[in-house]
């Protein structure tokens, strides 16, 4: 057998529609495809068609990544034709039915595997595709694993479900603490697991990651290194941390988490230079990525909080959101406000020296995207993992401020059986909140700087090759296990 280097593999990747899953795949594609290996990542045609951008700019870059389109069976469940991406879920019916249609697509997943030339050597598979393993182990094929979140909430989770936190609750609101952690972390159900349905997605990607041949994570050890060191542990396995990855396509990448199209809602040279207008660190960058929804009402209560807090500010707002707001508040918040309704160069927002401060929902992808560049973060988590990541950016990297939402967005309407909680924060709040992280005093300086100094340490992992030897020694990983394979494959042919 002749010595196996990276240019004879090809990986396959197969993520989750959802723009928050298919960019990061892309990216870490990316990573692989720079050390020789070929990569193909498989997309619906919808999806493919969103991407196409991000895609045009990895071919420019003379990297062997190509892409698969297979039908999306959103018809076979219900779903309207072009209905094929997470964040177009507006209620929980509509999830129900994507998640239904992404499991269906384990046969076309196949069919195409099969109809290659040669099985490729590794498939690397969202978390969220527990389907995955009947597909690789079928065609005898290594699977790794790429979770769209942070090693706090993996090692989190794993250990409240392998421990039995979760079942000895008495209700989805009862705080527990996360056992076996390297920090004090009180969560409870709602918060940590979620409804019946993301808690099958949970417990199917614990057991995914158990079958897995290795785990990439879109993390660095300056930002959680106790946290990757115990998961690794914990699951017996091989993890990378590839991140932070939002640095490898900055053109188009980190702008399409806000919307649904790869196209700008407003020009981005009209965002600049309205930012370049604003003194340093002085305007407040408000988005809740692409899939988090605010009710009207609690719309009217965050406009009215940005408006009273007299700061300057760029919101991004949805189409389904816009009712919330007056008709008369952009004419009131003109000299200092700018709102966006739908895609946002979030990366072009987050890098200019004028922005100081990011009110997110904490999905881990502009999470890692702020903390990179610098900026404290005000937190309004929303469900699935961002309550445990608020607590890693305010408790344990310390670069955060609470607005002080308490219950998930699943949960809203279970509080109080048959009343809707539409405002959790209300403006009074807001605006306390708006003023504490930017605030320019003491508190509010030593924030800043280790925001910088967090940002600094995060962008010197995208420079120093760290990353690129950790994507290095997966490949050598998969080399062993394809040569083994190899192997036996001749020993029982012997």
């Amino acid at each position: 057998m002749h010595a196996m280097a990276a240019m004879d593999l090809h990986f396959v990747m197969m993520p989750l529609m959802a723009q928050g899953h298919v960019l990061p795949m892309v990216d870490l594609a990316r990573l692989i495809a720079g050390q020789g290996a070929r990569v193909t990542v498989v997309l619906t045609p919808v999806n493919a068609a969103r991407n196409r951008t991000v895609l045009d700019n990895v071919a420019r870059a003379g990297l062997a990544v190509d892409v698969a389109e297979i039908p999306f069976p959103g018809a076979a469940v219900g779903l309207p034709e072009g209905f094929e991406s997470l964040d177009m879920v507006t209620d929980i019916s509509l999830g129900i039915r994507f998640y239904q249609a992404w499991d269906l697509l384990a046969e076309p997943l196949e069919a195409y595997l099969r109809s290659l030339p040669s099985r490729p050597d590794c498939l690397v598979a969202d978390a969220c595709g527990s389907w995955t393993v009947g597909v690789t182990r079928r065609l005898g094929v290594p699977r790794l694993i790429l979770p769209v979140t942070s090693a706090v909430y993996l090692l989190a989770t794993h250990n409240l479900v392998t421990h039995g936190t979760y079942d000895r609750a008495a209700d989805d609101f009862e705080p527990f603490e996360v056992p076996d952690f390297p920090v004090r972390v009180v969560v409870n159900r709602a918060a940590s697991l979620g409804l019946p349905l993301m808690e099958k997605n949970q417990r199917e990607m614990i057991e995914a990651v158990a079958t897995a041949s290795g785990v990439f994570i879109n993390t660095c050890t300056d930002l959680e290194g106790a946290f990757i060191e115990r998961y690794a542990e914990a699951i017996s396995c091989k993890v990378w941390a590839v991140g932070p990855l939002c640095f490898l396509n900055t053109d188009a990448a980190a702008g399409t988490m806000a919307g649904r199209e790869n196209r700008a809602a407003m020009d981005a040279e009209h965002i600049a230079s309205w930012l370049d207008a604003r003194p340093p660190a002085s305007v407040l960058y408000v988005n809740f990525g692409s899939m988090a929804r605010l009710f009207p009402p609690q719309v009217a209560e965050l406009a009215a909080g940005l408006e009273s807090s007299r700061r300057p500010f760029i919101w991004v707002v949805k189409e389904t959101e816009t009712a919330g707001i007056d008709a008369e508040y952009e004419a009131r918040v003109k000299d200092r406000g700018l709102i966006i309704c739908g895609w946002a160069p979030q990366m072009t927002i987050l890098s200019h020296p004028s922005v100081g401060a990011f009110l997110t929902h904490c999905g881990w992808n502009s999470v890692v995207e702020a903390v990179s560049h610098g900026l404290p973060l005000l937190t309004w988590p929303h469900f699935h993992d961002q309550f445990l990541i608020e607590a890693l950016v305010v408790d344990v990297l310390g670069v955060g401020v609470r607005v002080g939402v308490e219950v998930p967005t699943t949960h809203i309407g279970l509080v109080k059986p048959g009343q809707l909680l539409e405002v959790q924060a209300g403006r009074d709040p807001v605006e306390r909140a708006v003023a504490e992280v930017m605030d320019e005093g003491l508190a509010g300086a030593a924030r800043r700087a280790r925001a910088k100094e967090l940002g600094d340490k995060v962008r010197a992992t995208a420079e120093d090759g760290s990353r690129d030897t950790n994507v290095k020694n997966m490949i050598g990983h998969v080399m062993e296990l394809v040569c083994k394979s190899e192997e036996k494959k001749m020993d029982d042919a012997n």
